[in-house]
């Protein structure tokens, strides 16, 4: 399948064959399977003091029986405080967890090596799909071909003015101006840091990130990754397909290079 190319200027340059890869069906299910084992890579372990809950004079009655009252440890004293009341077990104030985390539980998860490559490869051939693009949020009015694939020009951009105008040129500024909108939000998450969401918006894939990573930081949302690097982390952020992503003409031919079992069984049924 071939695709047209644009220059920095948003003029069509040429056409250029899309790699098998951009043939992989879309597997929305593989891509959030996918998404969770990579996401877990990330988890911290977590646990408890081994004696959490438990640093209190709290004894139950001795014999257990007769006193008119439930068998629960309850806090010791000379009066006042909390003399008498539960302490120190599960469901009393202040007291124990039934059942704390603990450190050793496994939370890395694995997954298949094919599995994983087929939803690498499902990400990114559904980036060519106008339809799924639109359906993440995604403002693509007036954008006519999916892949949006741009010359190497790209790579050579360090200034945000520059950067401004590719985005205006190829009618992706309506998506970044998208999260320039959204309301600061209130509340506990205003008073923890977190009073705005970000969001995500263009994602720049090309060979060479050095320059054209300085140049998007002023822009909310637009991110360079190498094609190297290339993630379903990248493509397909919170497990929800897909994102609007731009490559460079060099990026696709880094592409057209990934080997996968699933492209062998294409080319021999071709």
């Amino acid at each position: 399948m071939k695709i047209t190319t644009y220059t920095t200027t948003g003029i069509k340059e040429g056409e250029i064959e899309l790699p098998l890869i951009f043939s992989t069906p879309f597997r929305r299910e593989l891509i959030h399977k996918a998404w969770t084992n990579i996401t877990s890579h990330k988890f911290q372990p977590q646990g408890r003091h081994p004696t959490a809950g438990q640093d209190v004079v709290a004894d139950s009655n001795d014999p257990p029986t007769g006193q008119g009252v439930s068998r629960v440890a309850r806090a010791q004293g000379g009066g006042g405080g909390r003399q008498g009341q539960g302490a120190e077990v599960a469901s009393t104030r202040g007291g124990r967890q039934a059942h704390p985390p603990i450190v050793a539980k496994v939370i890395y998860k694995k997954l298949n090596k094919k599995e994983n490559k087929l939803a690498l490869c499902s990400a990114i051939a559904a980036t060519a799909s106008k339809e799924i693009v639109g359906l993440r949020g995604h403002k693509i009015e007036g954008i006519e071909t999916f892949p949006i694939v741009i010359s190497n020009d790209i790579e050579l951009v360090s200034k945000a003015n520059d950067i401004s105008k590719i985005l205006d040129s190829l009618k992706l500024k309506q998506d970044v101006e998208r999260l320039e909108s959204r309301k600061v939000r209130s509340g506990q998450s205003r008073l923890r840091g977190r009073s705005k969401k970000v969001g995500k918006s263009v994602l720049f894939v090309t060979k060479d990130v050095s320059n054209l990573s300085k140049a998007v930081g002023s822009f909310p949302g637009v991110e360079v990754r190498k094609v190297t690097d290339l993630s379903i982390l990248d493509l397909a952020p919170g497990a929800h397909p897909i994102r609007l992503t731009v490559y460079s003409k060099s990026a696709i031919e880094e592409i057209a290079k990934i080997k996968s079992a699933h492209l062998e069984v294409m080319v021999k049924t071709q």
